[in-house]
């Protein structure tokens, strides 16, 4: 993938391995000071390009390792000009190695795989593991937010969130339900339109994340 917008990895390069953009996404990638916005798991970029469309004050980088998927999400960006949103392909499992201490604003979390299974617990993307690594990056009570259709992941993320103290900012099992309207949250991805279309319901949680305060597991199963 050679798109100006889209970092990865050098082929061989060994996995962890801090990336030189580390610390530097602003300087390098979009030439300002403005807030470094992410989003885990883009697939195709539809949500990221979304944003960076509505809000060209913030800076935003999708993130996935399929780069078929993102090639498309790259290739809008750059028809379009938008010199607010970037791509890094890499597994989110080695994220702390592109982004340095406070360097991150938001992170959003769209549709991504439940891992319903108790044993892959700590595989989802809400899980204490990733929390805590995300805190590294994201400034202190940044925020989080989930889209997602499956209800027993939104019920773990929210119950681990409760009982970790932190803050919840909203909480929904029927976002369009509310009806939200043409704001930030009526974005959709490709899989939300299959997933609305079947007619399942979207949930959305968006909560402050606590530089200093580790995320413990109190949750031993999906409820």
């Amino acid at each position: 993938m050679t798109f100006r917008n889209v970092i990865q990895p050098e082929a061989g390069a060994p996995l962890g391995k801090e990336h030189p953009v580390k610390g530097k996404w602003n300087k390098q990638m979009f030439g300002n000071d403005n807030p470094v916005i992410l989003e885990l798991g883009c697939g195709k970029g539809e949500y990221t390009i979304g944003l960076s469309e509505r809000f060209p004050e913030n800076n935003y980088v999708g993130i996935d390792i399929k780069g078929a998927r993102m090639w498309r999400g790259a290739k809008t960006a750059d028809e379009k000009r938008l010199l607010n949103t970037a791509f890094l392909r890499t597994r989110i499992e080695f994220i702390s190695s592109f982004f340095a201490e406070d360097e991150v604003d938001e992170i959003w979390i769209t549709f991504p795989d439940p891992q319903p299974e108790k044993r892959n617990s700590n595989k989802r993307l809400t899980c204490p593991w990733f929390l805590n690594k995300y805190r590294y990056f994201l400034k202190n009570k940044g925020i989080i937010h989930l889209k997602t259709d499956n209800t027993d992941l939104y019920n773990y993320t929210k119950a681990l969130a409760e009982r970790n103290g932190l803050e919840i900012i909203t909480a929904t099992r029927d976002l369009y339900g509310e009806k939200p309207g043409d704001n930030i949250l009526s974005i959709r991805t490709y899989y939300e339109n299959i997933f609305l279309k079947e007619g399942s319901k979207i949930c959305y949680l968006a909560f402050r994340l606590e530089k200093n305060k580790i995320i413990e597991d109190g949750t031993a199963k999906i409820r």
